[in-house]
This record gives C-alpha cells, structure tokens and sequence, in this order.
C-alpha cells in the first residue's frame, strides 16, 4: 500500500462523513494506508505465532454510527449494563439511559472507528467460520475463546513490538468500559483525537439530515462526555507516539 496517510484530517473525514482518507484493504475492511500497512505487519507477526489476527470492525461511518445510536436510545437495540444484564430503556432516566449507551456505544461523529485508525479483532483460528463474534468480556477474559490471542497481544503491546496498535480502552475510569478487542494506532489516532471538539461535533449534529435521538440532553452534557467517553488515560501509549509540542 503506497498511498500516504492523511492528516490532519478535513472535518467530514474525522466525523465519519468521508472515506476519502481511508485505503481498502484484501479483508474488504477500510483503513488509513499507514494503519492498514502496520496491521499487515502485526497480522503476520500473529500468524507465526499460530494466531490468524482478524478484523470485526475497522472503519464505521457517521451513518452506522448514528444508527447504533439511535437504535439504543429508542430501544430497539439492545443495551446492556457491565455484567451483559439486558437493559429496559424505557425504565431508565435519561442520564442513565445516556450513560448506559456511551459505555459501549460512541457518539455518532466522536467514534475513534471514523478515523481509519482503530480496528476491533478476533483470532479467526481459534472459531468455526460460522462463529458470530459478539465482542463481549467473556470472549476476551481468562479462558474466553479469544484469551490466549490477547495474552499475546498483551506481551508484544508491553515490549513496544506491537507496530503502533495500543489498547486504549485497557482499564474503566468511569466513562467507556473495557474493551480488550479494541486497538488504536497510535501515531494516528493521538493526532485525530486532539482535533476533535465540541464545537465540531455540534456542527456534525446540525448537518445530519437524519435526527439524533436524545440531542437535547447531549447538547447540555457534551463539554462531559468529551471529557468522560472520548479521552483516554495519557498512559495508554508509550510517550514517543505523542506529536512534539
């Protein structure tokens, strides 16, 4: 892959209305070029390793994310507290129903998955092809199918040998859960969260033709959810990824 990189990104690209910064790689998902070739390079590390490293979800654009949202807010999809316990929506209050949504869902135009950067994986050897992954702690914890693939992980993640892909989900600090499927490249997506803010993703919101359910209140929390959802720790990565000040 020759193309290079974008960045910074355009403001349709970093909320998921574009997909011009973005490559299409022979698994028939889409990255940034940079990221798609550091994955490569990691996939084979895992194949020699005897772990056959597969994407569930690469980019995800404003219009899936929107509607993942929606369909939560609406209770027509499922939601679910941190035990896996379904969730009834209509017996929640708003807050609770806001909060129990960001925990595993993002904000359409705030998904670290518009930026070609971040990818969600499973070891496809280790499942039947007809497996439906379901992304949850049980797959990825002590004794879930996907364990020893992420115990790994873990390992070339520590030793700073993993080409740029950090989890930046690894512990709960109250706001999104753990997410041990998750995994960013750095030298990119440190760049893309540092453009993000309020005042963009308002403008995203008031360009989408399709409504955002629950705007009200998101509009009155949203300098909070930044805050809360979209930062991570500083510590996610080593600190040669971070941009020289």
């Amino acid at each position: 892959m020759t193309q290079s990189s974008v960045f910074p990104l355009s403001s349709v690209q970093l909320t998921g209305r574009s997909e011009s910064h973005l490559v299409r790689m022979t698994c028939g998902h889409s990255m940034q070029a940079e990221a798609a070739e550091a994955f490569t390079q990691l996939q084979s590390d895992a194949r020699e390793a005897g772990f056959d490293l597969a994407i569930v979800s690469a980019f995800r654009s404003f219009e899936r994310q929107l509607a993942i949202w929606n369909g939560k807010a609406s209770g027509q999809r499922l939601i679910h507290d941190d035990s896996g316990n379904a969730l009834n929506a209509n017996e929640l209050s708003v807050d609770e129903l806001v909060h129990a949504i960001l925990r595993f869902s993002a904000l359409p135009g705030t998904s670290r998955h518009h930026w070609g950067s971040d990818i969600d994986v499973y070891d496809q050897a280790a499942v039947s092809d007809d497996y439906a992954v379901q992304l949850v702690p049980a797959e990825v914890s002590s004794g879930g199918v996907f364990d020893p693939m992420h115990s790994w992980l873990d390992e070339r993640i520590a030793a700073d040998k993993s080409h740029g892909f950090f989890r930046p989900y690894a512990s709960d600090s109250g706001g999104v859960a753990v997410e041990r499927w998750h995994l960013s490249y750095a030298p990119l997506s440190l760049g893309c969260a540092a453009q993000l803010t309020a005042a963009l993703v308002r403008e995203c919101w008031n360009g989408c033709e399709e409504k955002l359910l629950l705007r009200e209140e998101l509009d009155a929390q949203l300098p909070t959810i930044i805050k809360r959802y979209l930062a991570v720790e500083e510590n996610w990565c080593p600190a040669r990824y971070y941009p020289a000040e």
